[in-house]
């Protein structure tokens, strides 16, 4: 089914290469797997913070923790065949810094400094190169993962009419954490330049928009698409080509606020890595929000900085009505049934909006659920960033309802109130069992439902 490759030779001799080095630290951690009681459920220490919306009584803070902190290394940058091999703790900023050194970047980075190239396959990570290459995991050639009960396995991509081994491969897109321990990716890059040139379509109405989206996605020559719905009759579609030079560029890591600018500006221009990260002092939910905030706090509050801090402080946070943070994905076709429902009900705005297409039918999702008009391959992601909710109210639950009805989904890297039978109607759970009694078998890591839905709650 696939290769097993810690021996005990591994111990015997001083490793003098990165692969070397890189299997000892995987054999520590199988020991580590193998060996746990199962009595008490486990799940992952890492060196960066965990990139997901800290909660008041998330069960994981008591956890037995398997330590892969350090497994943030680059193994091999391959020009020749535009391809990375880095272990799962390796962070997009360091990433983006070694693959630009060869002109190359990964394809789909996601928004955040910090998060990881396992997190972002572990929690479906997108962004605006998503509207040709889908997630950042449809890019990946091959990875690395430790099973719960400490054999190392190679997983590579297939159809669902393929092995075993990529049934696997493929369930470990949207897992969180919950099938093994992903050590070790390859994935493709694409050509890079210095600087990304943006311009910023403006649109009055959503019909408008969807056109100008679906016809740029056409366009050969576009490297990036994104957009913010600012309100309910300003739609901005960003719309970005890397260039080899610039006439300026500009930051948006202390004082001045990406999303805002969009409104404002005609243009911009940005130096690459900039770009990319050009949401990580928060997408729609800047913080601090005044200018002398970020005046004096800006350059200290990135994304790791506030999340450490909320899931330290996690005591001070609302337990019963916290902010609404979460991306709703949802066939093109649909959204303007899902807006005209949520301007009825919710009606907080801006929002951030993400088109993505579907390269394939992913095995995660319960058969039929997701289903794109044929013909049309778009979906979008709209994200949802501090939304307060009102009094009496549970926005999330209305939300998953909502999309329920139109055959949309939600991350679960937040809060979640599926009961387990509508869970599973969204969720493929033979797909997810079969994986699941692989990789970890002694159900060490709590399987998804359990993870996301009660464990979160402190349930």
């Amino acid at each position: 089914m696939a290769d097993s490759f810690v021996t005990d030779a591994l111990r015997l001799s001083p490793p003098t290469s990165d692969d070397e080095r890189h299997a000892r630290r995987v054999a520590r951690i199988a020991r580590q797997l193998a060996a746990h009681d199962p009595a008490r459920p486990l799940s992952l220490k890492k060196k960066a913070v965990a990139h997901q919306v800290p909660k008041f009584g998330d069960l994981r803070r008591h956890d037995a923790k398997v330590d892969i902190s350090d497994l943030n290394h680059i193994l091999e940058i391959d020009p020749k065949t535009r391809t990375c091999t880095a272990e799962a703790g390796v962070t997009f900023c360091d990433l983006v810094e070694a693959t630009m050194k060869h002109g190359l970047v990964p394809i789909v980075v996601p928004e955040l400094k910090t998060i990881t190239v396992g997190g972002a396959v572990s929690g479906c990570s997108l962004e605006s190169m998503s509207f040709r290459y889908g997630g950042f995991h449809d890019t990946c050639l091959e990875y690395e993962v430790v099973t719960t009960d400490g054999e190392v396995l190679r997983l590579r991509p297939g159809g669902r009419e393929n092995s075993e081994n990529a049934h696997l491969f493929q369930m470990m897109h949207g897992s969180f954490g919950t099938l093994g321990v992903l050590t070790k990716l390859t994935f493709r890059l694409v050509p890079a330049k210095a600087f990304v040139h943006v311009t910023y379509e403006k649109h009055a109405t959503l019909e408008a928009y969807m056109a100008a989206m679906r016809a740029h996605a056409k366009d050969a020559t576009l490297d990036f698409m994104d957009g913010i719905i600012h309100s309910p009759t300003e739609y901005v579609l960003s719309l970005g080509r890397f260039v080899d030079e610039a006439p300026y560029s500009n930051a948006y890591d202390w004082t001045k606020v990406y999303y805002r600018s969009t409104k404002e500006r005609a243009d911009d221009y940005l130096k690459t890595p900039d770009y990319f990260f050009r949401y990580d002092r928060g997408v729609t939910n800047v913080h601090p929000k005044s200018f002398v905030g970020r005046l004096f706090l800006g350059k200290l509050l990135d994304s790791s900085t506030l999340l450490r801090l909320a899931d330290r402080l996690h005591m001070f946070l609302s337990p019963d009505r916290p902010n609404v943070t979460l991306d709703v994905f949802l066939p093109s076709t649909k959204l303007s049934d899902f807006l005209a429902w949520y301007r009825a009900t919710i009606d907080f705005f801006p929002l951030w909006f993400v088109p993505y297409r579907r390269v394939r039918d992913y095995e995660w999702i319960a058969d039929g659920y997701l289903d794109p008009v044929e013909g049309d391959d778009m979906f979008v992601d709209i994200a949802i960033y501090g939304c307060e909710q009102a009094p009496g109210r549970n926005y999330y639950r209305e939300i998953e309802d909502k999309l329920l009805s139109l055959s949309g989904i939600k991350t679960l890297i937040s809060h979640n109130f599926f009961d387990e039978k509508t869970f599973w109607k969204v969720w493929n759970k033979p797909n997810y069992d079969r994986a699941k009694a692989i990789l970890d078998r002694r159900n060490l890591q709590r399987d998804l439902y359990e993870k996301t839905c009660r464990a979160m709650q402190g349930r």
